[in-house]
Parts: structure tokens; sequence; C-alpha cells
């Protein structure tokens, strides 16, 4: 079962990293459109309505592209094409992101189970022009149709209706537990779950990316601040790490945390975790909204409530380092032994 979880995390990570090719750029253009409108509606005239267009086709096309990537991992290319017809199938009939990975899973474990069929030499062609792409669809795209799809575009319609229609204290626990997710262990794969969720949510609701955002900064610069106010508690590389670990954390790269939990796992992982959970609920009570599916600062721009925002990234990053101030020993450098004086002998010694 451990093998098959891990399996089914590595194919989902690698359609990950394409798909965040298509809703970045879709999410900030269609941010941007918006800013440029001036109202929180379809902008209808102007260069607005063009970057709207953008927007709207990287958003549009990343659920195809998680399902036809993850059948590509699966099964190479010859599960491709299963695997975005089904996962677009997924989108059209409102099955919405788990349509789409639950499609691509199918068919690429279709294909993968068709390429065990060995055929005689002369009909090899017919295996990857018909035979994987005709059968593999007929599964993944039939699955959603006649079986799935309906169920989870119900499933979809109720819980974005539940977290739409969470405000105030009831978007605490929420925010505790993604914001833990992206804490602890700074950009694997539960805090890629948390990401995903948020990212894929991005266009019908940008609140979830207003917390998830400022947790995953939250981790370098709070470890980075760390390392000014308490620099006792840390070596120069430390120092000179923590300086690049803000940078990193500005840029959204939660990843910039990670050298100091791998030397003091015990303390940081747990200070991290709870630093992004405060982040993100802080994000998520003053109704942040980020459009752009990334995090940092970099993402102000395109942010709505950014007071907000900035002071769920100041709040969370003040626990990381003021935890740190306090838990962390002070750093003592090895001792090494050195011969003071040369020994010199001689002939005439003896």
């Amino acid at each position: 079962m451990k093998k098959i979880l891990k399996e089914i995390q590595k194919h989902l990570m690698s359609a990950t990293s394409y798909m965040i090719l298509f809703v970045v750029p879709g999410g900030v253009f269609y941010e941007l459109s918006i800013m440029i409108n001036g109202k929180a509606e379809m902008p209808a005239q102007g260069i607005a309505v063009e970057l709207n267009q953008i927007g709207a086709a990287g958003l549009a096309l990343f659920i195809p592209v998680l399902g036809g990537y993850i059948a590509y991992s699966i099964a190479d290319k010859a599960g491709s094409g299963p695997g975005f017809i089904g996962a677009y199938l997924a989108r059209e009939v409102g099955a919405g992101f788990l349509g789409g990975m639950l499609a691509g899973f199918l068919a690429g474990y279709t294909v993968k189970a068709l390429k065990k069929i060995k055929l005689r030499k002369e009909y090899r062609t017919l295996e990857t022009i018909f035979l994987y792409p005709l059968v593999g669809t007929l599964v993944s795209g039939g699955a959603i149709l006649f079986l799935f799809g309906k169920p989870l575009a119900v499933f979809m319609n109720w819980m974005t209706a539940r977290l739409n229609g969470m405000s105030g204290i009831s978007k605490v626990p929420l925010g505790l537990l993604l914001g833990a997710m992206v804490g602890i262990d700074m950009g694997g794969p539960i805090n890629k779950v948390a990401y995903t969720f948020a990212q894929t949510q991005v266009d019908t609701l940008p609140y979830l990316m207003g917390g998830i955002g400022a947790a995953g900064a939250v981790p370098p610069i709070g470890i980075g601040l760390a390392t000014i106010f308490f620099n006792k508690k840390f070596s120069e590389e430390e120092r000179n790490s923590g300086k690049a670990a803000i940078l990193m954390g500005c840029m959204g790269v939660t990843e910039g945390a990670i050298p100091f939990a791998t030397v003091d796992p015990v303390r940081m992982i747990p200070i991290y975790t709870l630093g992004s959970a405060v982040a993100c609920m802080v994000g998520f009570l003053f109704g942040v909204t980020n459009h752009a599916p990334w995090g940092g600062l970099i993402v102000l721009p395109v942010v709505e409530h950014r007071f907000g925002y900035i002071a769920a990234v100041v709040i969370g990053a003040m626990v990381v380092a003021v935890l740190t101030g306090i838990l962390k020993k002070d750093y003592v450098p090895e001792k090494t032994t050195e011969i003071e004086e040369d020994i010199e002998l001689t002939f005439e010694d003896f």
C-alpha cells in the first residue's frame, strides 16, 4: 500500500509541475484584468478584455493539463491523449480538478495495462495509433460521463458552496489546517497537497490562495529574521543563509527554510508549522484574496486587502522568529586543537 501511495504521489507531483505553468499566468492575467477594470466583475471594454481572455484560457486549460500529464507520467506519450480528453470532459461536466485527476489516473493505468499486450510485429503501429488512444479514451471518458462525473460535480458544487459560505471565525480551523500543511514539510508532498488544492480553486475560491500564499512565505522569512534578531543562535554561515532565506520567502519559495530544519528538525519543523498555520488563519480572517496561484510578497500587485496579506506574513514570520529565539540553543563553535609552536629536532639535541 505504501508503495502504491508513493507512486500515485509521484505522478501527481509530476503533473502539478506542468499544471502550474498554465495556472500561474492564467490567474495573474485574470486578476490584472479585474484590477484594470476597477471593479470585481468581468471587464467589458479596453485592454482588460484581452487580458481577461488570456487569463481565462490558462484557467480553462489547467484541469485537462493536470489529467493529461498524470496519464503521461504513468504511461508516457501514449497515455497523454486519453488523459487530456478525459480530464477535459471532467471540466465540462463540472467534476473539477478531482474529476481531472481521476480521468488522468484511469487513462494512464489503462494504457499501461494495454502495453503488456504483445501484438505481432507488423501490427505494432496499430498499438500506438489505435489501440492505446481509443481504448484509453473510452475508459477515461466513459468513466467520467457515465459513472463518476455527475457525483463528483455535485460534490464539487457542495464543497465550493460550503467554503464560500465560511466567514469570520468559521474559517479558523480551515486556515490552521491548510497553513500547518504548508509549513510542515516546506515544499514537500504535504505542502504540495495544500497548494494544489488552493491553486485549483483560484478562480472560484481565491481566498484560499490568500491564506496559503502568505503561509508559504513565513518559514523562510521567519527564520531569516531570527538570524538577524538572535544572531548568537546561529553560525556565520547560517546568518548569511538567513538573508537569502528572506529573499526566497518574498519570492514565495518555502524551500528556503529547509537548511535550518535539516540542522535542527525537532525544534524548527514544529515552529515552521505553527507560524504558517497562524499566517494562513490571519489571511482568512482579514478576507485576503489572491488570484495568483503563488505566494510570497511578489504577488502583492494582484492581491486584494494587501494590508491583511502583509499582516499575515509579518505575524506568522514573527511567530517563527520569536519561538526560534526562545527555543533554539546558542551556537557553540566546534573546538579545534591547534599546535601553537612547531617543534624542531636537530641532531645536536641527541
